[in-house]
């Protein structure tokens, strides 16, 4: 049986659907900067920061180890993630499943132990 190619035609609800959505966002953009209020002020395009006037340079540095400790938390949030459903639809999966996930939980644990070696999780 040979395979033909896709006539234009079956393309249209693709592009219709595209467009749509295009208009719609671009609609919804331009409808909110109409009806938006504009009146600015030192007060209001000043940083707000829990009440206290802000004071000195907001370019400042800071420890890398907090940005490490915070991906690493989301790395073991995700792993928590995918274990879950992966625990309640245990007896269902083959084997193959049990053996994918354990190589996710070395892989993991193996970050794990190198994030710990590299002094990411010493709150200094």
């Amino acid at each position: 049986m040979p395979v033909t190619a896709p006539s234009s035609s079956e393309y249209l609800p693709i592009i219709v659907f595209t467009l749509v959505g295009i208009g719609f966002v671009g609609a919804t953009l331009l409808f909110s900067r109409l009806i938006q209020p504009h009146a600015p002020s030192k007060a209001k395009n000043s940083t707000y920061e829990c009440g206290v006037a802000p004071t000195g340079n907001a370019w400042q540095q800071f420890n890398p180890h907090y940005y490490l400790f915070a991906l690493l938390f989301v790395v073991f949030d995700v792993e928590a993630a995918f274990l879950y459903p992966w625990a309640l639809a245990y007896r269902r999966v083959g084997m193959y499943a049990v053996g994918e996930m354990i190589l996710f939980v070395v892989l993991l644990g193996a970050g794990l132990v190198y994030a710990w070696r590299r002094g990411a999780l010493e709150w200094e």
